[in-house]
């Protein structure tokens, strides 16, 4: 688990930054820190994106650079990993790979699959030629899970079928890779695993807010501390001094962790 320091904070990586907000026994003002580093990163990726859609092409683009660990592998996959690059959107970055191993491929290419920034790619090419992607977005992953064998690692993904009121929603298909790399398939897994605790949260948040306004409005709790909690997603003022107010709420036993984690969630959407 990554150290929190407001220092280096504009500078970590992804994947250390999403490790923070995770982070449950963070302090508030320093979460709202991480937070606001992340929606700066979005902030910046969106403008980034907009003005590549913007701007007409001058020629080929450049070619994202392979990292050191894909220099090294063999040409073929080395000929893989720029086809699953090339499916990249503008913005979209690799966060890690996994390579099938030759016993698990004896009568066809070896799958490769990949975690993005923005989604799951498994591609699987042909003998002869041509491949066929398989994706599943962030947004849309229900669970992730791996399972490790003495001569490879089985990576299943399952995606939902639905994003309206995605937590009721059904599985809407699975893909599953046997036999890759162990320690390949590990680091797509975790980065997986970051995802879809995010994406599960967020999903109930939004769950929440279509209830409500089913429902015609906020309902939290009940009494008076419902009100009081209800009170401080409507008031203004300073978003760290809500937060600890609701915290106090919560380790007083005056609300419930799901309505604490909807609090916050409306807190921080109002930044």
């Amino acid at each position: 688990m990554p150290q929190f320091d407001p220092r280096t904070l504009s500078s970590i990586s992804d994947e250390d930054l999403l490790a923070l907000e995770l982070d449950k026994d963070l302090p508030i003002d320093e979460w709202m820190q991480v937070e606001k580093e992340r929606g700066r990163r979005e902030e910046r990726r969106r403008r980034e994106a907009e003005r590549a859609r913007a701007t007409p092409p001058t020629g080929s683009p450049a070619a994202p650079r392979p990292s050191a660990r894909e220099r090294a592998e063999e040409p073929r996959i080395q000929e893989a990993l720029a086809q699953l690059r090339a499916l990249f959107v503008p913005g979209e970055t690799m966060g890690a790979y996994a390579v099938q191993r030759r016993l698990f491929a004896l009568n066809h290419r070896r799958l490769v699959v990949c975690a993005t920034s923005g989604r799951f790619i498994s591609l699987s090419r042909g003998f002869f030629g041509g491949y066929t992607p398989t994706d599943v977005r962030w947004q849309d992953l229900e669970d992730a899970s791996i399972s490790a064998g003495i001569f490879g690692a089985t990576l299943t993904i399952k995606s939902l079928a639905t994003e309206d009121m995605a937590s009721r929603g059904h599985v809407g298909r699975i893909v599953q890779i046997p036999g890759l790399r162990k320690e390949q398939a590990q680091q797509v897994y975790t980065l997986c695993q970051a995802q879809e605790q995010a994406w599960r949260e967020k999903r109930r948040v939004r769950d929440l807010d279509e209830l409500r306004a089913q429902s015609g409005g906020v309902q939290i709790g009940g009494g008076v501390a419902g009100g009081a909690a209800a009170s401080l997603v409507a008031a203004g003022g300073d978003p760290a001094e809500r937060l600890r107010k609701a915290k106090e709420m919560l380790d007083g036993g005056l609300i419930t962790d799901a309505e604490f984690e909807s609090i916050k969630a409306r807190v921080v959407e109002g930044l």
